[in-house]
């Protein structure tokens, strides 16, 4: 218990220790190209060693299943409860001021690219000799400098714990949100005989946080669940993309939810914009909370199963 504990602490100490530095504004926009850089060459390294895997074309096959039943329980989960979350703390008033706005095409581009980056992993696992391949360790590492930077930017952007933890509609919403999670991946692991109950948790514990949970996964389970949290995130991202602006007018909470971990940083803009400005504590508070749940509850999950 001890080994698992001093694993998830690894985890979390970049956050803190990169909250606990406070940089210049002009130093933002560098971290935000940095992140970027960072998430591509995770996904790249991920796809990378997917590559590695016996059967591959099998196993792709097996990954879209997987990704997509485990999606489709999620979001099932996730819009109930919070759906239920709007109708009974907001029935009377709406908590932000609603905008209309486009939808957002630059966005789905993005997350159509980070798609093309992990295939061009798999390109590059398949094509270079056994030798030239990445190696766990630097996928690790590339992890532990992406949560370090998070770290930095939300105390760069002046997100405060107290802000934060205080926020009561972030903080139930979060609450909610996870148990939803939790629900999620019981009913997962129900449908599939050869996913344990552990198993199922830990995979629906990501949250949408995509370059965490691909890694994460796989060192518990190996590439192929690790590809499967890592599409499952993905696929979040772009309901979220559609959804929020159209679920932001009746269910608020609703909206905010279904980005996730990516409520915090990706979704936020268009949380804002669709939301307005008293959506942005919610969104940010929602989303720290469970950025710093998500790596200790998967860690947590995956030592327990097989």
């Amino acid at each position: 218990m001890l080994v698992h504990l001093q694993s998830v602490l690894v985890i979390l100490l970049p956050l803190f220790v990169g909250f606990g530095f406070k940089l210049p504004q002009f130093m933002l926009k560098i971290l935000d190209k940095l992140l970027m850089i960072l998430v591509y060459v995770i996904l790249c390294l991920i796809g990378m060693g997917f590559a590695k895997t016996p059967n591959l074309s099998n196993e792709l096959s097996k990954v879209a299943t997987y990704a997509i039943g485990l999606f489709i329980c999620l979001a099932v989960c996730n819009c109930v409860v919070m759906i239920w979350f709007d109708r009974m703390f907001f029935r009377q008033h709406h908590p932000f001021e609603v905008n209309q706005i486009k939808r957002q095409k630059i966005g789905v581009a993005d997350s159509v690219k980070q798609l093309m980056i992990l295939f061009v992993g798999i390109l590059l696992g398949r094509m270079l000799p056994e030798h030239h391949l990445s190696s766990e360790k630097l996928s690790f590492y590339a992890l532990m400098l992406l949560i370090f930077v998070v770290g930095l930017q939300m105390r760069g952007y002046g997100i405060a714990l107290r802000q934060v933890f205080l926020n009561r509609h972030g903080l139930w919403l979060s609450m909610w949100f996870m148990v939803s999670c939790a629900v999620a991946g019981l009913l997962f692991a129900l449908v599939l005989p050869d996913v344990s109950w552990t198993k199922g948790l830990a995979l629906s514990s990501g949250y949408g946080w995509y370059s965490l949970s691909g890694i994460v996964m796989t060192q518990a389970y190996g590439a192929t669940w690790g590809s499967v949290a890592l599409l499952n995130d993905l696929l979040r991202e772009f309901a979220a993309l559609v959804f929020i602006p159209i679920l932001m007018r009746r269910y608020p909470s609703t909206a905010i939810g279904i980005g996730g971990a990516a409520s915090l940083d990706f979704m936020l803009p268009l949380i804002q914009k669709s939301g307005g400005l008293l959506a942005v504590p919610v969104a940010i508070s929602f989303g720290f909370i469970v950025n710093v749940v998500a790596p200790f509850l998967m860690v947590f999950f995956s030592a327990f199963s097989s």
